[in-house]
């Protein structure tokens, strides 16, 4: 199976992933957690835990696309592991599948979104450290992305419910969207938070969905040299450099004396 194959069936599938987490009106069908007592008790609206619940929710889904299309299905084996996913046809192709989400910040565009590390195994690509297979073991590096809005009134996490409560409980969150992209598409020329080394995404909805990062337009070998090479002040530092090679994508093409 070619990379374009895969990224088209996983697309067509998670299309129809929306009405099975959304009711008719967007919101979230899930409305919280019960115990043995049958009390419900509303979910935080905590962005870790919201979406990794979608996240867990999703899972069954993406066991059945894997049967329908005769792949294998491979978890990370730690919370710290790349990909989250991967996939493996019966000719023994891999492909990677990262979960990311993020809530909308206006109608328009999300909080952010980090795509993973551009150290580690992202630059030495035969190394199997934190890595499922290693990075250059896979026919393409896909993000699988989930994005939420938060509901707008408020939830009271110190009350909990009865079953035939049930029909009162507001959902966190509602107008849940998902789109495939390859992880270069839609990434930027900058780190995605603080301090930390994760590649950044763009934060326009449409651009996620349509692919219309920063790299869109250059190539996926543009996007690999740019993050193989990119240094922190600080990396720059350890290395004995009075400056990183550059910044962002200008100065990136000085460097390389690209037109």
């Amino acid at each position: 199976m070619t990379k374009e194959e895969f990224i088209t069936k996983l697309r067509d599938a998670v299309a129809s992933f929306t009405p099975f987490v959304s009711t008719k009106d967007g919101q979230w069908v899930v409305k919280g957690f019960i115990d043995v007592h049958k009390r419900i008790y509303t979910i935080s609206t905590d962005t870790k835990v919201v979406s990794k619940i979608i996240e867990l929710y999703i899972f069954p889904l993406l066991f059945e696309f894997a049967q329908e299309h005769e792949l294998q299905l491979e978890f990370a084996k730690e919370q710290n592991f790349y990909p989250d996913i991967t996939f493996k046809d019966i000719e023994g192709n891999l492909f990677a599948v990262d979960l990311k989400s993020s809530y909308r910040k206006t109608a328009t565009r999300i909080n952010g979104m980090t795509l993973g590390a551009f150290t580690g195994y992202f630059r030495n690509r035969q190394s199997i450290k934190n890595v499922t297979y290693s990075y250059s073991s896979y026919k393409a590096h896909i993000v699988l992305g989930i994005i939420y809005s938060e509901n707008d009134v408020a939830i009271d996490e110190r009350k909990y419910f009865s079953i035939d409560d049930f029909g009162d409980i507001i959902s966190v969150v509602k107008d849940i969207t998902f789109f495939v992209q390859e992880k270069w598409r839609i990434a930027i020329d900058r780190p995605g938070s603080g301090n930390t080394k994760n590649i950044g995404s763009v934060s326009s909805i449409e651009d996620l969905i349509n692919g219309n990062g920063t790299f869109a337009g250059l190539g996926e070998n543009v996007f690999d040299d740019y993050w193989i090479n990119y240094l922190t002040p600080d990396m720059a530092k350890k290395a004995e450099l009075a400056n990183p090679y550059y910044n962002n994508l200008e100065s990136y093409k000085k460097f390389r004396n690209i037109q």
